[in-house]
């Protein structure tokens, strides 16, 4: 069977870990994970790197799947936990924490006592890339586990896109699988033609999760005044007033 086949069966989530962190299916990106890991950063020169795949984090409940882009080179590649030990989670779990979705402001390694609450954070690539620019084939070869994620997460109310990357990579998700979405999914999404900005908040029908869109929570959004404070925490008020609707 298929590899992204097989996975998409699978009804346990310690299994989808377990195949997302020994996934080496893109021989660039295990090369750069683990070379990565072997150098290290010198503030970092103690740690041992997790150097895999990271697997999701999150509510196994929850109703609103989160999708970054990648494994930050010294963050996630060094802890094995999304958004954890670099400037990216800084940002994203603080927002979250004063949205009421997580129980502690901060993220440093994967037993630090962080738990969230309704929502589950995934990526478009599951490996650090270099220059993080994961190539088109690479996020295809990812595709596979979102859609485990989401079958299992299921019914998932709305998708939060941090960033382009993942805000196609939700759409393309929506459009290409009719079994999970239904089979006029594909001709909803090319007739609203969604387009990505900060902000951007889309209903496709009623089978299709809603899609909110945010710029990703990178040190040059942040540090540069792209994506302010203020910005990031309405996405997430957003959302929380989104659930309640949903009640």
């Amino acid at each position: 069977m298929d590899y992204c086949q097989d996975i998409q069966t699978l009804n346990n989530w310690d299994e989808i870990d377990s195949q997302v962190a020994g996934c080496r299916k893109c021989p660039r990106l295990v090369a750069w994970r683990e070379q990565i890991a072997k150098e290290k950063r010198r503030a970092y020169r103690e740690w041992t790197y997790w150097g895999k795949g990271v697997p999701g984090f999150g509510d196994r409940q929850a109703r609103i799947l989160v999708i970054g882009l990648a494994p930050g080179a010294h963050g996630s590649n060094r802890t094995g936990r999304m958004f954890t030990g670099d400037a990216s989670g800084e940002f994203l779990y603080a927002s979250l924490f004063r949205s009421g979705f997580a129980n502690q402001p901060v993220a440093i390694h994967r037993q630090d006592g962080l738990v969230l609450r309704d929502v589950y954070l995934s990526a478009a690539c599951r490996c650090v890339p270099p220059d993080n620019k994961p190539e088109k084939g690479e996020i295809e070869n990812c595709r596979c586990y979102l859609l485990a994620e989401i079958r299992l997460l299921s019914p998932v109310e709305g998708v939060v896109a941090l960033g382009k990357i993942a805000f196609d990579q939700a759409l393309s998700i929506y459009q290409k699988n009719p079994e999970i979405f239904g089979a006029s999914a594909s001709e909803l999404v090319s007739q609203l033609a969604p387009v990505f900005a900060h902000g951007a908040f889309y209903r496709l029908g009623d089978r299709l999760p809603w899609l909110l869109a945010s710029y990703h929570p990178s040190r040059q959004n942040t540090q540069t005044g792209r994506l302010t404070i203020p910005m990031f925490d309405a996405i997430w008020q957003q959302c929380r007033a989104l659930l309640s609707e949903g009640h």
